[in-house]
Parts: C-alpha cells; structure tokens; sequence
C-alpha cells in the first residue's frame, strides 16, 4: 500500500470532498437519473439519462479514489518543526542561477498545487530537493531538460 503525505490542511479538504460526493452529489446525481427514467420512453437515447449515468460513474470514481487516499494518507506534522534537510512537510526557498527567489512547500501528489506553491515529493523539483540543505546547488532533472536551483532556506 502506498503511502499518500498530507497536511492537515489538505487532508481535511479532500474529506470534506468525500463528505459532499456521498452526502450531497450522489443523492443529486440519483435524482436526476430517477427524473430522466420517468420522463423517457427510450433512455438507450435519451442524453440526459446518458449524462446522468456518466456523472454517476465519475462521482463513483472519485469517492473510490478519496477514499484510498485518505486510507493510505500519513499526516505530515510540521507544527513546531525546524527542518534542516528537505523532507516532505519543508518549506523551501530556492534560486535559478541569479533570479527571482521562490518559495515551495513540498507535499505529497494528492495536494499538490504549484500555482499555490505546493510542489510534489514526486514532481523533478520535489525529489531533487529531498534530502539537501541550505547552500547546496541541486540539479534538477526535468522533461524539458535539466537545470540547478541553489537552496537558500528551510523552514
């Protein structure tokens, strides 16, 4: 079983997810496939009972997949925590060659969020910068090529 690293910020947003998916949108998306079944004599043409069917099956998936992220999840605690080598959970301050500094919280895929600043353990940037300290410059193996970043604060 693989593990899955979430905050508690994120863990408690994607139980939220799977709270609404089982309380509010199945019973919505059963309702709109009660309603398509009454109001069609063919429902093998019907394109608001195919929709419906479809949507079932998304929420379905979904609750699937929430459910075995959050059974798999392992809650990074960073409350209090001074971080001297990158792990997940790290707030990371990084420099490419000269430019602009940028921030990045390494967390897990499932809450990953680079517009927000939350990078993957798994991404290039997020495994490359695991396990190093302050002042290493890190290569970074990337799909567009490669490139090194300077680490300049753990937090």
């Amino acid at each position: 079983m693989a593990t899955t690293f979430l905050t508690r910020e994120g863990f408690d947003k994607l139980q939220k997810e799977l709270d609404y998916l089982r309380n509010d949108k199945r019973r919505e998306v059963a309702n709109r496939l009660h309603s398509a079944i009454e109001e069609s004599n063919r429902l093998s043409e019907d394109p608001e009972y195919e929709a419906a069917k479809n949507e079932q099956a998304f929420v379905e998936g979904r609750i699937r997949d929430l459910e075995l992220i959050l059974a798999q999840a392992r809650l990074i605690d960073d409350e209090n925590k001074k971080h001297t080598v990158i792990q997940v959970g790290a707030k990371v301050t990084i420099q490419e060659n000269g430019g602009d500094q940028e921030v990045y919280t390494i967390v897990g895929a499932a809450e990953a969020n680079p517009r927000q600043g939350l990078i993957s353990n798994e991404s290039p940037l997020g495994r490359a910068l695991l396990d190093h300290q302050v002042g290493d410059l890190v290569t970074v193996n990337a799909p567009s090529g490669s490139f090194k970043v300077k680490i300049t604060a753990i937090e």
